[in-house]
């Protein structure tokens, strides 16, 4: 009997905790949306996963990097409530016929864009090992390179089945701090890819940041970079 109840109290202790860490992220990320302005929606936690429901799709962007910049939270993506932006009204037909007949189309592309997992996944590889999206050294800023690098994925990114979300994971090369500040660094580049992603009109409900710490590198180009893999959802 003993037992029994010490197992239930060890466990309602670990629901406790579980559910205090879970209120204080949620507590913590909605002080900094309303410090931005942004007061609608809400933000849901699954131990340190963030979700984002009902946010304007103009502000879900802005909204998903404030809070994946949360200290404590692992990882964010934005879901329902967040539709296209209102598109402005279609001009009313000019009842003038035009002087010039419409110029023809130009000829469709001889090589469409892949549409599955493993051809977005090939073509996404072929470009980074052409033009790896790269940092300043022991920062999340990135190269000019690396910049350039990350807009030439976005229409990759932005014109694949909405079916596919990418999850990006920043390389870091070891260093002073240990593994706490190796995490902090590998999450806060793949941060930085993604606002620069959103901003170029990649749905931000499809874009997942990931910390990881190897424990290795020589400090390279190889270990200031991110990687892209595809996911099917």
């Amino acid at each position: 009997m003993a037992v029994v109840v010490t197992a239930l109290l060890a466990g309602l202790v670990t629901w406790l905790q579980g559910s205090g860490i879970q209120d204080d992220l949620a507590a913590r990320s909605r002080s900094a949306l309303d410090a931005a302005g942004l007061s609608g929606g809400e933000v849901k936690f699954s131990g340190r996963q963030a979700t984002l429901e009902g946010f304007p799709a103009e502000e879900a962007g802005r909204a998903l990097g404030i809070v994946q910049g949360v200290d404590g939270v692992e990882s964010a993506q934005a879901s329902g409530g967040a539709g296209p932006a209102p598109s402005a009204p279609s001009p009313e037909p000019s009842t003038t016929p035009p002087s010039n007949p419409p110029p023809s189309s130009p000829p469709p592309s001889s090589s469409a864009p892949p549409t599955d997992r493993d051809g977005i996944q090939a073509e996404l590889d072929r470009k980074l090992a052409a033009a790896p999206i790269t940092f300043e050294p022991d920062t999340a800023k990135l190269t000019d390179q690396g910049e350039q690098a990350a807009r030439d994925l976005a229409p990759l990114l932005r014109d694949a089945p909405d079916n596919f979300r990418y999850r990006l994971v920043g390389r870091v090369a070891d260093g002073p701090g240990g593994r706490s500040a190796a995490l902090k660094l590998s999450r806060n580049r793949a941060l930085t890819v993604i606002r620069l992603l959103i901003r170029e009109d990649v749905p931000p409900d499809r874009l997942l940041a990931v910390a990881s710490a190897s424990g290795a590198g020589n400090g390279g180009d190889s270990d200031r970079r991110v990687e892209i893999t595809v996911e099917q959802r």
